[in-house]
């Protein structure tokens, strides 16, 4: 994961868990000025709730607690209701956009469970003025807090039962699986719900990648207090980390992909090579291997950003022989490097200049050099050796 250098980010640690309200506690834990929350939450024009916040310490570290109560019966609201209500509030366009998001994936999640329309979704979870509160309070504190872009952790899932308006039902709960489609999760040994619909669902929507903290300058930590005890003196606690993005070109994230062909013309790896690099492939490697029943083979590699991977993936399957893939995020480490103009007998060639542990280094590279060869009829082996000699010029 990373960020755009001097972007606010925001990272979820969701070491045990994350709900609505101990996403709204942690940003008010890192700053978030009370009052502008209250001032949307009064744009709702929801009628007798009482909203308080408690500082709290949790194994020692301080918290912010949020508290929400109506003082009359819960009114069961549907989806429609929910987004016309937004619509009608005056809040901001991202803010109701992207919380007309959230509430939409938790009723699609809800009808794919019970098998029903979405518009006909008519459940305590979605309709409950504290799941309002807590998922548009959420969107209004990350826009007032000028957050760019939220990364989370992978998420822990508990066991056990619940009951809910539907009766018992298992943990996790079928809404919260149901939403974390694709997203990494783990299971823990903790009898207890972790991860609420509303926590998953503001994930779902806003997180834009999950796995380690990314490289950041951190300017406020909060923490948000859970309303249950855990085992063995757990902290109940999600911590937001908020900071600014920092490119770390050194140490990076990257994505492996690696399949084994043995029925395949590897005449076309020059092409695919082509389409691949096309798709910004960091790096392309072919290896002979021994295969079953002593079959000669390849193993192709391929190295990318994660983000590239999806459309590098679907290049290998459908330019090569392979019907199923590897692939793994690793941790790599680059030398900082940039590209510099050498003087030359034969005029200015680019060439990349690499700062190595005790020096930089400057390395021809080939199509340049080869052009230059072929142009002025000398070797490639003279071109290199001017560059690797010659007088750096101009970046």
């Amino acid at each position: 994961m990373s960020s755009p250098a001097n972007e606010k980010i925001c990272y979820a640690d969701c070491f045990s868990g994350i709900s609505g309200d101990m996403f709204l506690g942690a940003l008010l834990h890192c700053g978030l000025d009370r009052e502008l929350l209250l001032n949307d939450i009064d744009k709702l024009g929801l009628e007798e709730i009482e909203f308080s916040v408690v500082n709290e310490k949790e194994s020692s570290i301080s918290c912010c607690r949020v508290l929400i109560r109506s003082r009359r019966k819960q009114e069961l609201r549907t989806l429609p209701v929910i987004i016309n209500k937004l619509e009608k509030s005056g809040l901001d366009d991202s803010i109701c956009s992207k919380a007309a998001a959230v509430f939409t994936a938790i009723a699609e999640a809800e009808a794919r469970i019970h098998n029903m329309p979405v518009e006909k979704v008519h459940f305590h979870e979605i309709g409950a003025v504290d799941t309002i509160i807590d998922v548009v309070g959420t969107l209004a504190g990350l826009h007032h807090l000028s957050v760019s872009t939220l990364y989370a952790s992978p998420l822990p899932m508990g066991r056990g039962f619940v009951n809910c308006s539907h009766g018992k039902i298992p943990l996790p709960a079928p809404a919260v699986t149901e939403l974390l489609h694709d997203i990494p999760v783990y299971g823990v040994n903790i009898q207890q719900e972790l991860v609420t619909p509303t926590g998953a669902a503001l994930l779902k929507v806003l997180a834009g990648d999950f796995g380690p903290m990314p490289p950041m300058t951190i300017s406020a930590t909060g923490y948000g207090g859970g309303s249950h005890v855990l085992p063995d003196n757990q902290p109940n606690l999600l911590r937001l980390v908020i900071g600014y993005g920092r490119q770390v070109k050194e140490s990076q994230e990257v994505l492996v992909i690696e399949t084994n062909l043995d029925d395949w013309n590897p005449e076309t790896f020059p092409f695919l090579c082509e389409k691949l690099f096309s798709e910004k492939a960091l790096d392309v490697s072919l290896t002979p291997i021994l295969m079953k029943k002593g079959r000669p083979g390849y193993s192709l590699q391929v190295i990318c950003h994660p983000s590239g991977g999806p459309g590098i993936k679907n290049t290998i399957l459908r330019e090569t022989t392979s019907i199923g893939l590897r692939f793994r995020k690793e941790s790599r480490q680059t030398m900082p490097r940039k590209t510099v103009s050498i003087a030359t007998p034969w005029g200015a060639i680019k060439a990349k200049k690499v700062q190595g542990p005790d020096r930089p280094v400057i390395y021809p590279e080939y199509e340049e050099c080869r052009k230059i060869a072929l142009k002025n009829n000398v070797t490639l082996q003279e071109v290199y050796d001017s560059v690797r000699c010659g007088k750096e010029g101009s970046s």
